[in-house]
């Protein structure tokens, strides 16, 4: 299982599936995280933690943690 946060910076990838629980997934599809959607990584902070990706067309910064419950392709 691949997840965003194992994502080259540069590439585009697409969600599979987001784990994690209640409000904490909530979270995620509230910035516009969904099932199929494009992601591409922008940059990632020096020791990995946030990171900046461009999500339906702004960009986001995600956690590392939050990052790993995204599961891409």
């Amino acid at each position: 299982m691949k997840t965003l946060k194992d994502a080259d910076i540069g590439s585009t990838v697409k969600v599979v599936k987001l784990h994690g629980e209640g409000a904490v997934k909530r979270r995620i599809m509230d910035m516009g995280i969904t099932k199929n959607t494009d992601v591409y990584i922008r940059k990632v902070a020096p020791l990995g933690d946030p990171m900046e990706v461009t999500v339906r067309g702004y960009e986001l910064s995600l956690r590392k943690a939050d990052a790993e419950m995204i599961e891409v392709m």
